[in-house]
């Protein structure tokens, strides 16, 4: 039986640590969410978010601090890592062992792969992952499952297609390892240098049927849900190499027309380069922009929950 208790004080770093139950738990109190942010709150009252981004964000780093200041909390921020002590050459774990200090509750994002995981040995005070290297994203995901839920009615049975940048995309690993979780099937559509990295796909195999095509518009009839993603220029060690892939998926109005569902649910985390046409927007399949809103509610959801004031 899942209750608040499982969440209050815990660290939120990986999708793989979850189970149904509790996905579905921090899911519905998201559900809460979603009329108290309009009318906001004070169960978060003299608690402090410590918003530390070292890689560049627009949505993430503002999504948690709205989520913080929703629930009537307060937020102090380092949002340029060259005017943080990091510059002068303090390590990772020092940054976390002296921010804890001041602070309830930390989220960060960071460039290394293993930067939550070296966190959450470190921090006494709840530590949630906004984004670390190209391992995981799974603050993000909350908020994916939640467009989705919303979208579509529920997440069980649905056949969902992520597309694009695979291999670097950290919000797809998170996405795949939660919905092994569900009863669903998952079309990953990637050229072969982009392809899902191969650790993801043996974690969740047993529990979820996964299938690597890289044809976007045959598969695009079979899909209930399209994951766009961005091709990341930092993620490359040359411009030759990105230019190779960049292109490799176009989402536009004539795919979603002439091999798309009806009410196929288009959604990307943000920010698009080209992989989705500006005549997409005006669609009712476009979910991506009332996708970011989603973000308040489950951010909201896991910073409450983990501060035990829910």
């Amino acid at each position: 039986m899942v209750s608040k208790s499982d969440f209050k004080g815990k660290h939120f770093i990986s999708m793989g640590d979850y189970s149904r139950a509790q996905l579905d738990y921090i899911l519905d109190v998201a559900d809460e969410m979603v009329e108290l942010e309009k009318q906001g709150s004070e169960m978060a009252r003299g608690k402090v978010l410590a918003s530390l981004f070292f890689e560049p964000s627009t949505r993430t780093r503002l999504s948690f601090e709205s989520a913080m200041f929703r629930l009537g909390g307060s937020v102090t921020t380092v949002a340029d890592p060259m005017t943080s002590s990091a510059k002068k050459g303090e390590s990772f774990e020092d940054t976390i062992r002296t921010v804890m200090n001041y602070v309830d509750i930390i989220a960060m994002r960071h460039p290394d792969n293993d930067a939550a995981l070296r966190a959450a040995k470190v921090s006494s005070v709840p530590y949630i992952n906004g984004g670390s290297g190209t391992w995981e994203h799974p603050t993000q995901t909350m908020l994916d499952l939640h467009c989705i839920r919303y979208a579509k009615g529920g997440i069980d049975g649905l056949t969902i297609g992520m597309v694009g940048d695979l291999k670097n995309g950290r919000t797809v690993h998170s996405l795949l390892k939660a919905l092994r979780n569900y009863n669903v099937k998952v079309y990953c559509i990637a050229p072969d240098a982009l392809k899902m990295k191969p650790e993801v796909i043996e974690e969740v195999k047993d529990k979820v049927e996964v299938v690597e095509v890289s044809d976007l518009p045959k598969t695009m009839p079979m899909l209930d849900v399209v994951y766009m993603t961005r091709v990341q220029r930092e993620r490359f060690a040359s411009q030759e190499e990105y230019d190779k892939v960049k292109d490799s998926y176009i989402m536009d109005r004539n795919m979603i027309q002439k091999h798309g569902k009806k009410d196929v649910v288009i959604m990307h985390p943000l920010p698009r380069v080209n992989e989705i046409s500006t005549d997409v927007d005006d669609l009712p399949n476009a979910w991506y922009f009332r996708q970011v809103k989603h973000g308040i509610y489950a951010r909201m959801a896991v910073i409450a929950l983990a501060l035990g004031v829910y």
